[in-house]
């Protein structure tokens, strides 16, 4: 049975919503719920590394969860439901649609590391920012892991554990490492659902946060 929370403790996540909403590259409806473990750091690794967080009405974001734009954007869409000790990063864009499950320990990241020269360490190599996109009412089991350049569309389900490396199309089901296709929900329309993502391409992003200042 769920609990309604007293109300100072409502004015106070409102009061915490209005400062995160003051510092610059923030926007959070107010309807939307932040755990007080959870972390938005625009600051990073002690570094002033800016970027934007768009989340819109009635998220939820669970205990421990870290979102860290690193430069870059991670915009929630309105009812998405972002589990314990989840980590997103925001390197070369990231959005998760509207009413999007991501379970407990996911960790999403929209970059990775040069690898391709031998004589300077990998972590001084400049990075891939492709982006992620992940589209309305995808569930991601809990300890997922999602790398940069995929596509999740509209209605994929990707069990718990999988390792999310290419694009997963509008209601496949996905598991494994790497993640691949095992059914469809949609099976019984007889739909060729794999082929398409209907995700939002990140490179959208920074077109949509000039034209739409506010979350989805």
């Amino acid at each position: 049975m769920r609990v309604k929370r007293t109300f100072p403790a409502r004015i106070q996540h409102r009061i915490r919503v209005g400062r995160l909403n003051k510092r610059s590259g923030i926007q959070i409806d107010p309807s939307t719920y932040i755990a007080r473990s959870a972390r938005i750091q625009i600051d990073a690794d002690g570094f002033v590394l800016g970027g934007r967080v768009l989340v819109s009405e009635w998220v939820t974001i669970s205990d421990g969860v870290i979102i860290a734009p690193y430069g870059g954007s991670v915009e929630i869409g309105a009812h998405a439901y972002i589990g314990p000790y989840c980590v997103l990063y925001g390197h070369g864009g990231l959005v998760i649609g509207r009413n999007a499950m991501i379970g407990a320990h996911t960790i999403i990241v929209p970059a990775n590391h040069g690898i391709t020269r031998l004589d300077v360490p990998m972590g001084a190599q400049p990075l891939t920012k492709k982006g992620i996109a992940i589209a309305e009412d995808v569930w991601i089991g809990a300890g997922c892991k999602v790398l940069d350049g995929v596509h999740i569309g509209s209605g994929a389900v990707i069990g718990a554990g999988s390792v999310v490396t290419k694009d997963i199309g509008a209601y496949v089901i996905a598991v494994g490492a790497p993640a691949k296709a095992v059914d469809s929900r949609q099976k019984s329309s007889g739909a060729g659902s794999e082929q398409t993502t209907d995700a939002v391409p990140p490179g959208l992003l920074r077109e949509r946060e000039r034209s739409h200042p506010h979350p989805l």
